[in-house]
């Protein structure tokens, strides 16, 4: 039986999405497939009987990327490219997840899907390229965008939080950046939704985030608020915070393009992060 191909299968996304393809998928993880090597993708392609792609695969250290610019491009810009090309080979369907952080943050209204990208840092620029490699090398492909994502698997802001704020009751987090965060697991579904339908393809791009606007800050108190976690939280700007890499201060994503096409009605923020939270404190991943 054909199967899905899910890279970075072991990371947040890869892993709620692997989740529910089950027997379904082939998860694969950097250590089973490495994507920036086109032999190795292509003989694995070529073995297994693939039926669609999904990349999940990034390097997202957005400020190590600053120093580590030649890996940053190496995974998704060189390694989303890979992906692209044997699915086009074969003739199969490939969605390739990107990022808000190709946009600056200039606007102050919701990103559509045809707004000029222009990335702040390395890990935009990257992400970015990869994009425009992705639909060069088959213009068939579909890349969905999102914002702060976030699980109850691996690294990420929530589980930050969770640790910083059990741990010394006081956190200092900036409320002049906006966006919308996403529930890997609300991402995962509308993907599963996406393979299902034969319109996926003709080389278009989607945005999906959870619906709701927030501050890092504002979400930071919704995390403690509902983890039942006492903590002083004091609202800073970027500038009492500096990181190596430039973020977007407002980069909220319009979702109408993929909520028509599919006919879904996405999730808001609050009430997914508490799934998550339920998730997290039953011990889940």
């Amino acid at each position: 039986m054909s199967k899905i191909l899910v890279t970075g299968g072991h990371g947040q996304l890869g892993g709620e999405l692997s989740e529910r393809l089950g027997p379904a998928c082939i998860s694969a993880g950097r250590e089973v497939l490495d994507v920036t090597a086109y032999g190795d993708v292509e003989r694995f392609c070529r073995t297994y009987p693939i039926a669609g792609i999904v990349n999940c695969a990034a390097y997202t250290a957005v400020d190590a990327a600053e120093s580590e610019c030649e890996n940053a491009f190496r995974i998704n810009e060189k390694g989303a490219a890979h992906l692209a090309r044997i699915s086009g080979d074969l003739g199969i369907p490939f969605i390739h997840i990107s990022t808000d952080f190709v946009f600056d943050g200039t606007k102050t209204v919701p990103y559509v899907e045809g707004d000029v990208p222009n990335p702040l840092g390395v890990y935009g620029a990257s992400k970015l390229a990869g994009e425009e490699a992705v639909m060069s090398a088959n213009d068939r492909s579909t890349i969905v965008r999102t914002s702060w994502l976030y699980s109850s698997r691996g690294k990420n802001f929530v589980k930050t939080i969770l640790q910083h704020a059990s741990r010394s009751g006081q956190l200092r987090v900036v409320d002049d950046q906006v966006g919308s965060p996403t529930y890997a697991g609300d991402l995962a579904d509308m993907l599963v939704r996406m393979l299902s339908c034969s319109s996926v393809g003709g080389g278009r791009v989607f945005h999906f985030a959870n619906e709701g606007v927030c501050s890092w800050y504002d979400f930071a108190c919704a995390i403690t608020a509902m983890a039942g976690i006492k903590c002083d939280i004091e609202p800073i700007e970027t500038s009492e915070y500096p990181l190596p890499a430039k973020r977007p201060h407002y980069s909220v994503l319009n979702k109408r393009k993929i909520k028509t096409e599919f006919g879904v009605t996405i999730p808001y923020w609050r009430n997914s992060l508490e799934r998550c939270i339920s998730r997290l404190k039953v011990g889940c991943d």
